[in-house]
């Protein structure tokens, strides 16, 4: 089982692939038109969407001129939750962004370092993409969603606003389940963490909004944290994602994955990473 959250291809055949069974993909597509700019009779609420969007664009390519090493933990759960099968393995990774006539495109890259030994051949659920989980509030998606505003929260000190999304049914999902050489397009909603200053996510939860037990999906979840990254050799602050965990139940399996994003390096320098505290 694979899920995906962009349409991605990789330098080389990516060891986890070997123990896919389904795909989930979810493709940068283009929404029709850009929010205009808030004025000041605007609500507050969109006024955040928008710099938001800006916030996401600088995401973008601040991703794209990085890499990292990712740790990936594949888990396979039985029926009281337990751990019956685990898998670990390590990857040099990074995302390339790709401009094409109809829209953009994502390409993910792991080359192997390090993998538990090879066992019997358990089938794992392979997750790919989910960094990019913010992209809901890039430009190119925000037209496809309901935003509303939830009480906010208080993380490590600092007052975060809370924002819940949920994809207008009938309209082009950033997601979709690919499943015998067909797609089913995924109707996500969740919630954003926003920091009411800088207008950068710090995390983002999401998940079905309704099972599609039709075709053998009953859930999934995923939890993306982000934090600010500074290198020496830059006066600019990154916010990068740290963690990624994605659970998907099937009728028959149920699987847990956790990425984590480390030793984080600018093309341009080998400088390493340094993660930000917060006053």
């Amino acid at each position: 089982m694979a899920i995906s959250m962009t349409r991605q291809s990789s330098k080389s055949a990516d060891p986890l692939a070997r123990w896919a069974r389904w795909a989930f993909i979810c493709a940068v597509l283009l929404s029709a038109g850009a929010r205009p700019s808030p004025a000041d009779s605007v609500a507050p609420l969109e006024q955040l969407l928008h710099r938001s969007e800006k916030s996401v664009e600088r995401f973008w390519q601040q991703f794209a001129d990085v890499s990292c090493n990712e740790t990936v933990i594949q888990l396979k759960l039985g029926k009281s939750g337990k751990v019956t099968y685990q898998r670990e393995a390590l990857f040099d990774y990074l995302v390339m962004l790709e401009l094409h006539s109809d829209g953009i495109g994502v390409t993910e890259s792991r080359q192997a370092k390090r993998e538990s030994a090879k066992g019997e051949n358990v089938p794992l659920l392979v997750t790919n993409g989910f960094a990019t989980m913010l992209l809901v509030f890039h430009p190119y998606y925000q037209n496809s969603f309901e935003f509303e505003s939830l009480p906010d929260e208080v993380v490590n000190g600092t007052s975060l606003k809370r924002i819940h999304f949920r994809h207008v049914k009938g309209t082009r999902s950033p997601s979709a389940l690919q499943l015998r050489g067909r797609e089913y397009p995924l109707d996500l909603e969740g919630t954003a963490w926003i920091d009411p200053d800088s207008a950068t996510i710090s995390r983002i939860e999401s998940g079905l909004e309704s099972s599609l037990e039709d075709v053998g999906l009953r859930t999934l979840h995923c939890d993306v944290r982000y934090a600010p990254i500074r290198f020496s050799t830059s006066k600019e602050e990154y916010w990068l994602p740290t963690t990624a965990e994605i659970e998907a139940e099937t009728t028959r399996q149920h699987w847990r994955n956790l990425h984590r994003f480390t030793d984080y390096k600018r093309f341009s320098t080998d400088a390493h990473e340094e993660v930000a505290k917060k006053p």
